[in-house]
Parts: structure tokens; sequence; C-alpha cells
């Protein structure tokens, strides 16, 4: 519901609570060429970092106006993420911990393997507040620290290639992480690390994933790399516990190949084990970095893919029968919010016939406000929202409990 994105003259906050339209929440000039911005859910708080000082982390509560503080480290900082609970600052070498209440330095881990695209997850359930990153340089060995308890939960060997992307669902009971090779897609159970899916993203070559992300009910995963076409997979069933066939031809062919895979050398069998795509996308563009969400817009599904030329594109995602989702909107972000039409759509109905079976399947979707351990506050479990009024008692106070407005949907 919320987007923010990083330019040349500052930055920009939008909230999109519906797909015609885009309204931009703030705009700064005060600060150029940010490539960092980070806003606390759909609060006043956001963080960034700007290419003229790139090892200075700037906090701001942006309704007031105010600077709430500025932190400056030994290098460039390459990431930063945030929930209620922590923030984290990425270093190429280093990680710090700051309690995001007072902005409290609690925790430095130093000489953490060279990780030069400040690679890292947080939880944003701050109940657990799980940080993941690269274990090691050469390998695709992933890191698990336990954000509040300060100490490290486990190690997960995840890929045989270093690590391209990390990511939580909204629980922080799952991770999913892709390799450089950007093949394989794992999804791991966390704390404990033990692999649940594993997704083929493809055969042919190998790509740089640049997104990838969890829907809010962990039901869905998306991947987008520097190739046109964005996958999403289906995380309903486990691989070990497929459904009986149908009394077919096909299912009858389908269990001689699954029992054929016994005879196989594990890793040709586990290849052919792999689920592939339950829905795609064919973008226009190709080698052009981008940002994948999955959200819930007006009690239908989205796929929402930002790109670096400034652009928002909205697709419907069928979640009964998945395939080629379709484009009903395109957003400029550059424009002070103004927006463009899909001019291949200008002359089909808002909804395309093509949908048509989502939309009547609507009363079944779940929306953020039903979705089990999510709350429209941002990702705090049921029982832990913590109002705004007593959210801090130090510098980081959000004044009124207006900050987080109802969601549109």
């Amino acid at each position: 519901s919320s987007l923010a994105i990083g330019t040349t003259t500052g930055y920009r906050l939008f909230s999109l609570s519906s797909v015609e339209q885009l309204d931009q929440v703030h705009e700064s000039n005060e600060i150029p060429d940010v490539y960092i911005v980070e806003r606390l859910f759909s609060s006043s708080l956001v963080v960034v970092v700007s290419h003229a000082k790139p090892q200075q982390m700037n906090v701001y509560h942006f309704k007031k106006g105010t600077e709430i503080c500025n932190y400056s480290y030994s290098s460039n900082i390459l990431s930063i993420r945030l929930n209620r609970q922590r923030l984290i600052v990425c270093l190429e070498e280093s990680i710090y911990i700051h309690n995001i209440k007072d902005m409290k330095l609690l925790k430095t881990i130093l000489d953490t393997p060279p990780n030069t695209t400040g690679l890292c997850a947080l939880s944003i359930n701050h109940a657990n507040s799980y940080l993941a990153y690269p274990g090691s340089a050469s390998s695709g060995e992933i890191a698990l620290y336990d954000g509040n308890t300060l100490k490290t939960a486990c190690t997960i060997p995840a890929h045989d290639g270093p690590l391209a992307a990390l990511t939580f669902n909204s629980t922080g009971s799952k991770l999913a992480s892709a390799s450089e090779k950007g093949t394989v897609i794992r999804v791991f159970s966390i704390p404990g690390g033990q692999k649940l899916y594993e997704f083929r993203r493809g055969m042919k070559r190998y790509v740089n994933i640049s997104s990838l992300v969890f829907s809010m009910d962990s039901q869905f995963l998306c991947a987008s790399s520097n190739t046109e076409t964005v996958h999403i997979f289906k995380l309903d069933h486990l691989t070990d516990s497929r459904p009986e066939e149908p009394p077919t031809w096909s299912g009858y062919m389908g269990k001689m190949f699954q029992a054929a895979t016994n005879y196989l050398p594990a890793q040709v069998s586990g290849m052919m084990n792999q689920d592939r795509a339950f829905a795609t996308v064919r973008l226009n563009i190709s080698g052009q970095r981008n940002i994948c969400a999955l959200a819930t817009i007006q009690k239908l599904p989205r796929l929402l893919v930002t790109t670096s030329d400034g652009h928002l594109y909205i697709y419907n995602l069928d979640p009964q029968d998945g395939g080629e989702c379709v484009l009903i909107k395109k957003h400029s972000l550059l424009d002070s919010g103004k927006m463009e039409e899909n001019k291949e759509n200008d002359l089909q109905p808002a909804l395309p016939q093509s949908y048509a079976a989502t939309v009547a399947r609507q009363s079944t979707v779940p929306s953020t406000s039903t979705m089990p351990g999510y709350s429209e506050d941002g990702g705090a479990l049921r029982g832990e929202v913590i109002p705004e009024h007593e959210f801090a008692t130090g510098p980081v106070c959000l004044d009124d409990e207006n900050e987080f407005p109802p969601v549109s949907i």
C-alpha cells in the first residue's frame, strides 16, 4: 500500500489503495541523488541515504519536516532494513543493528564475508526480527541471526554458488533464496532452516534475480530478473506430499515418471521434482532493473512491477488458475504522480474478460485484513499491534494514532 522511490533530486512517497489512483504522499528535494529510501510501513518515519554522503544515514519525520537523527559509518551504506523493533544498516563487511525506538546501537556484526551488493533481509514481523545475510562469499550459505536476542540462530547451506536474493515472508516463518545462477529458488523454514520448497525458474540461461518477494499471505512467491519474464510460484503443497493424480493416461505417466526418479542420481531426480511457475508476466522491457511486489488492492491480488526508468505496472493475478498475468494499469512515478494509460488496453474494459473468472471469485480471495498473522499496521502479528503513542518515549516518537490510516481495499 506504500511505495518509496529515490531520484536524482530527492525522494517521493506514494500511497496505492486502488488500481486507478496513485497518490503522492510526500516529496522531498532537500537531499539530491537518493539511492536508499526506506519507510517504516505507513508511518512518518523515513530513512534516507544519498550519493552525496553515502556513509551517512538520515532519519526523518517527513510530516513534521524534521530530522530525527543521523549516523555515519566507516564505509558506504549498501542497504537498510527496518521493522518496528530494529533498524539494520548493511555495509560491505559489517552489519549494524539499532534499536529503532531510540536508535541506540545494539550490536555490530564485524568481518562478515564480502557483500558488495549489501544483500540482507529482515523479517517485518518485529516479534522475531530475524536477519539473514550471506555467510560466505564463495558459496550460497545463509547466516540467520536473531535481531531480538542478538544471537546467531543457524546457518543454512542453501545453494552451491554465491547468493543473489533473500526474502522473508510476512511472519518471518519462511525464507526464500536464490543464487547468482538464478535457476533455482529455495524456501526454508525459520528458524530451523529445513528446506520446504524448491522452484525452477529456468534451465536455458543464467539470470540475475533482482527481486524476490512473498505475498502477504505466503501463498505466492514472485521472482524477477534482468530478463523480460517475471515468475510467480504457488506454495500450495510440499514437494514430497503431492496429491493423488486422476486416473488418466497423463496421470499414469506422471506416476511412472515419479517412480523412475527413485532410481536416478539425487541431483537429477531433485531437478525433476521441482515445481515450475504458477503464473508469469512478460515485460515490455529487458535488461532493466526492476522491483516486484504482490499486493491485495481492491480485494484482488495484484502483481506490481516498478522499473528503474520510473514506471509502475499493475497486473492482475488469477489466484486459482495462474497463467499469464494481465496488464491493467501503468503509472508514471516521475511526473508528480501523473498516470499514464496503457495504450494496449485503451479499447478494453477496465478488467479484461480473461480475468472475469477471478473477479467472480473475489469473495474467496483473502484480503490483508483477514490474512492470518498479519494486520494492516504493517506486518505485526495480531494482538501485538503497537499504538503509535506508545511506540517510543525517546527521540523516535511518531506523535499520533493517525500515522496508520485505514487501507482502502
